[in-house]
């Protein structure tokens, strides 16, 4: 072998540590996750089991089997089987458990019947960090990130994917007859087996549109019009790239930018982020028992009711304005180029001139004023650049000081984007490479909130051992 490091003799004798807790460090993460797990309350958190029954076989504590998921996640081993394996084989494991190893099944069913104790150990994490002062400044960031379901998007229907694939098993229908007639018409035994593979191949796509005139009046009956068969819960999401969509689900968090902790998530159903604000909004503010928390997010948040339900909650929305005029992009002017008097009631144009409100409304919207000008417009030079139209016509929602006001927070935080970036986009990395290579394990809407609440929780274990430490962490916890 040369001047390699060699091994050890399989067959030498050697004296093992007298005991389990000589191989685990003292800095080692499982002495934080039993002193965390230790400190909680598990019957008032709801886990099943927190009380021993007084006949029957034994179960195991719900502590034991809260250990083992919370090393799970923070090691990237989130299925019972492979934890099942773990616990008989992993000496960190071994030490956490006190060599306790149960079988899969069991593992897996404490997941599924505690899901909301286990959020509620998530929540309680927050509330840790929360009592040791990591949330100083009351500033969030919240982003929504899809994540893949076990659904197949094949095994996922909407209105547009039944019609798309009945035209195409159509065409394949008129393919195979056109084949069939062709057959027909060779002599021979060739000609004939080929016209019995035929008709197996016609058998099969009828009995596929069948079934697929079945699941389009099951699309057409559903709430959402669509239809998910692996996982019910699952649905379409929208993805920036053509034919990169996936069938999942929505994941909200909002992420603290001192120490990039989760303080709240979510987990829905929506393929958009248009109504999450306020929700997202007041769940971090109740984690971080603020007065007021300002809250970074992305042009997807932009929705003028949400952002007027935030008024007197003390969340403080900070989302750019969306710019969706196709004026902006020939190169006229938008609205945003008006200047708005509150005083006068009055917007004043590139020229100069001045847009007052009119009287009438032409779409029958009480909270829509119109704002025009009938005096200058036919003469100005600016026109051309302003509108086709005989006068410029501009509309103002009732509440559009809201949106204002919004804005002129973001004015005061000119690097409020590059913030929210650094922010909470990692965090979405993270989760996803340690939730699953292919797609998150569990089925169901509440099944999957739990699983990623686990995921969350490392997460958020995970930053405090970069900040602190272990045993200041647990000194901390006994305190």
């Amino acid at each position: 072998m040369g001047r390699f490091v060699q091994g050890e003799d399989r067959r030498q004798d050697f004296l093992l540590p007298a005991s389990l807790e000589d191989y685990v460090s003292e800095d080692n993460p499982v002495r934080l996750v039993e002193a965390f797990i230790d400190d909680l309350d598990l019957q008032a958190l709801g886990f099943a089991g927190a009380t021993p029954a007084d006949t029957g076989r034994p179960s195991y504590h719900p502590a034991t089997m809260l250990k083992i998921y919370v090393y799970g996640y923070l090691n990237r081993v989130q299925s019972s089987r492979r934890l099942e394996r773990e616990a008989q084989r992993n000496i960190e494991l071994m030490w956490l458990t006190g060599r306790l190893a149960p079988d899969f099944k069991t593992i897996a069913n404490f997941r599924r019947d505690n899901g909301p104790a286990l959020r509620g150990v998530c929540r309680q994490f927050v509330l840790l960090c929360r009592s040791l002062g990591l949330f100083g400044q009351a500033v969030v960031a919240v982003d929504g990130s899809k994540f893949k379901a076990v659904n197949n998007r094949d095994r996922n229907f909407t209105a547009n994917k039944v019609a798309r694939r009945i035209e195409q098993v159509d065409a394949s229908i008129e393919r195979y007859l056109a084949a069939l007639d062709w057959a027909d018409r060779e002599p021979g035994d060739v000609a004939e087996a080929r016209t019995d593979r035929i008709e197996e191949k016609l058998a099969g796509l009828r009995r596929h549109m069948q079934f697929l005139k079945d699941m389009e009046s099951q699309v057409a009956a559903a709430p959402d019009h669509q239809v998910s068969l692996t996982d019910p819960d699952a649905r379409s999401m929208n993805s920036s790239g053509r034919g990169t969509g996936i069938v999942g689900y929505n994941l909200q968090a909002a992420v603290d930018t001192t120490h990039h902790l989760i303080v709240a998530h979510e987990v829905v159903t929506q393929r958009n982020d248009r109504v999450q604000l306020v929700p997202m909004g007041l769940s971090a503010k109740e984690a971080m028992a603020v007065d007021e928390i300002t809250v970074i997010a992305d042009r997807g948040y932009y929705n003028g009711d949400q952002v007027l339900a935030c008024e007197g909650t003390g969340v403080l929305p900070c989302i750019p304005k969306t710019h969706t005029a196709i004026s902006i992009k020939t190169g006229m002017f938008s609205r945003h180029d008006f200047a708005y008097d509150p005083e006068q009631d009055h917007y004043t144009c590139p020229a100069g001139a001045l847009l007052t409100k009119s009287s009438t409304r032409s779409d029958r919207r009480d909270d829509i004023s119109h704002y025009r000008n009938l005096v200058t417009c036919h003469s100005c030079a600016l026109r051309p650049r302003c509108t086709p139209e005989k006068t410029k016509r501009l509309k103002r929602w009732e509440h559009e000081g809201v949106l204002d006001a919004m804005q002129a927070r973001l004015d005061h935080m000119p690097d409020a984007m590059i913030v929210r970036r650094r922010t909470v986009e990692h965090v979405f990395g993270t989760l996803k490479s340690w939730t699953s290579s292919a797609h998150i394990l569990t089925k169901s809407l509440e099944k999957v909130r739990t699983e990623i609440s686990l995921s969350v929780l490392a997460n958020n274990i995970k930053r405090r051992i970069r900040i602190f430490g272990v045993q200041p962490l647990i000194q901390a916890i006994r305190a």
